[in-house]
């Protein structure tokens, strides 16, 4: 079994492990609270949310499994060195959990509060259609040769797909309607913080163990964080310096309004 050398890294390993956790979890909350007080989840892409539940699902499952199954803890141990330590912590698991409670209340909102005239496309139906269905396909293999480290695997590489995949239709939305109204920035800013710790902590970990394996060994965490730091920061450029919400109220305040009336028809404003 492996174990910590350095105590203060140790400390600090927990210390950045909790605050992504608070960070990330906390982050959903914005978009909740948001669509709670619109009583409208209008702005608020539902393809995104959907693919985020089967992403946090998948994480889930990735997480608890390797957390709590001395079974898979075995096989990590023997594919990649019986001194090496489980790269999951009681934060991860506890973060998933949440993530997935928090998700499951945002597609009930969608359920029962203004949706204007947006639907879940088609294209994300069919992705998820694919993906649970591979995903049973891979449960069955592994049922016959017992390789559940190689089961837990296959939904990390879900999760890592959910998370390149669950941004882009939030992204487009807001590019064609030149607006991030609906959409919570301090979502992305929660949720930016909580990568940047993610990344510390791992850190922490391998420089304790003079080992990269906890970064290698669980690729999935690794993606997740720097996918999402660069949706993360495409969301900041979006939202404060493509389209700001002063920029927006200047351009329909009356003063403008009446200003354009003033102007030549061929003069630009």
């Amino acid at each position: 079994m492996a174990a910590w050398n350095s105590v203060p890294l140790h400390v600090s390993y927990e210390v950045m492990g909790w605050f992504a956790f608070a960070s990330w979890s906390i982050s959903f909350y914005p978009q909740v609270i948001l669509n709670f007080r619109r009583k409208s989840v209008v702005g608020l892409n539902f393809d995104f949310v959907l693919l985020n539940f089967t992403k946090h699902s998948s994480y889930l499952i990735y997480n608890a499994s390797l957390y709590i199954s001395s079974t898979v803890q075995k096989q990590y141990r023997n594919k990649y060195g019986q001194k090496e330590m489980i790269p999951v912590a009681a934060n991860d698991v506890a973060f998933s959990v949440h993530a997935v409670l928090l998700t499951a209340i945002s597609l009930f909102q969608i359920a029962v509060y203004d949706r204007g005239s947006q639907k879940v496309s088609k294209i994300a139906y069919g992705v998820l259609l694919v993906t649970w269905t591979s995903a049973a396909v891979c449960f069955f293999v592994a049922l016959h040769n017992h390789n559940w480290l190689w089961l837990i695997s296959i939904f990390s590489d879900i999760q890592v797909c959910m998370t390149v995949i669950k941004y882009i239709p939030q992204a487009v939305m807001n590019f064609m309607r030149k607006s991030t109204e609906g959409w919570s920035i301090v979502n992305i800013l929660l949720d930016f913080s909580g990568s940047v710790a993610n990344y510390a902590q791992m850190s922490m970990q391998s420089i304790d163990q003079h080992s990269w394996v906890n970064f290698y060994g669980n690729i999935g965490k690794l993606l997740l964080s720097l996918v999402s730091v660069f949706f993360d920061i495409l969301f900041m450029c979006q939202h404060y310096l493509l389209y700001p919400v002063k920029k927006r109220k200047l351009e329909a305040s009356p003063e403008r309004d009446s200003a354009k009336s003033s102007d030549k028809p061929f003069e630009n404003v």
